[in-house]
């Protein structure tokens, strides 16, 4: 690999921190959050459904409303230039046509194959496990959370994910359907007001073996 592409691949992943205080003052524009959301949808997901939906709070008033919800994350919310809640949507097959009709488009794929799948994927999922399908949605919101904290560190801004908060009053409390959307965690983002600390990570030899 180039030699200034590693070293920042190495400091977007070693520089990394679980920040809890933020720089208030600090803002992320509508469109450079964008640009960071549609970095971290390059995530991969099952049959390319893509399943994850954000919901970005940072006005006062939706922070507000945040606030009960995570009371052991006080700081995160009042001082993050926004807070991502990140869910999995459970009926992401009504995306299928417009995924692989723009694959199509794109020279990606071919029409018929795009038509073969999607009868197979039609068939698939009108018989998948409730509990399997969450599951799925649950993995593919990890592998998008992961992706919007490296983007965000590639952008300079600091994150914290968050998995202590009201998971099953969440959607309701911001308009959305709790059937439908699955919470996967919350990520706070801004400008980290101090550095936050190092964390210990296990050796590989600890977490990993060959055959």
């Amino acid at each position: 690999m180039n030699t200034t592409l590693m070293n920042n691949y190495n400091e977007i992943l070693t520089g990394r921190r679980s920040i809890r205080y933020y720089d208030p003052s600090v803002k992320i524009s509508k469109e450079e959050m964008t640009e960071i959301l549609s970095k971290a949808t390059l995530a991969p997901s099952s049959v390319n459904m893509q399943p994850w939906r954000f919901l970005v709070i940072e006005s006062d008033e939706a922070k507000e409303t945040l606030l009960p919800l995570a009371r052991f994350n006080q700081s995160q919310v009042e001082t993050s230039a926004a807070m991502i809640a990140v869910f999995g949507d459970l009926n992401n097959f009504d995306n299928g046509e417009e995924i692989y009709s723009k694959a199509v488009e794109l020279g990606f794929m071919p029409q018929d194959v795009k038509e073969q799948m999607m009868a197979k994927l039609s068939g698939y999922f009108s018989t998948l496990d409730p509990e399997d399908n969450k599951n799925y949605v649950l993995i593919d919101g990890g592998l998008v959370s992961m992706n919007l904290m490296l983007a965000a560190r590639a952008h300079g801004y600091d994150t914290c994910p968050i998995g202590g908060y009201e998971k099953d009053k969440i959607a309701e409390s911001f308009g959305m359907d709790k059937d439908r959307y699955v919470p996967v965690m919350l990520i706070s983002i801004g400008k980290a007001a101090n550095p936050g600390y190092p964390s210990v990570r296990l050796p590989v030899e600890k977490v990993a073996e060959w055959k």
